[in-house]
């Protein structure tokens, strides 16, 4: 199963994520297939930024957005 998340990368209470798609199986900040945006929600307001076109065709491809993944999705204005 393929899922869309977060990868966390930064300092230690300086959080900054990558939003990619990885095998459900290979842990959080490990292997991944192909990386679509960032999330920074350090910054005031949170900053994103999205592959709309890779987004896409992944959600076509039936990959899974976690939670948090799904709001950026939505705020981004994509949607399945």
């Amino acid at each position: 199963m393929v899922k869309i998340r977060l990868k966390r990368m930064g300092q230690k209470k300086a959080p900054f994520y990558r939003i990619v798609v990885a095998d459900a199986r290979s842990p959080r900040d490990g292997r991944f297939i192909e990386e679509i945006g960032t999330y920074d929600p350090t910054k005031n307001p949170t900053e994103f930024h999205v592959n709309e076109e890779a987004a896409k065709k992944w959600l076509a491809n039936g990959a899974q957005p976690t939670e948090v993944v799904g709001k950026i999705f939505k705020l981004a204005g994509i949607e399945k």
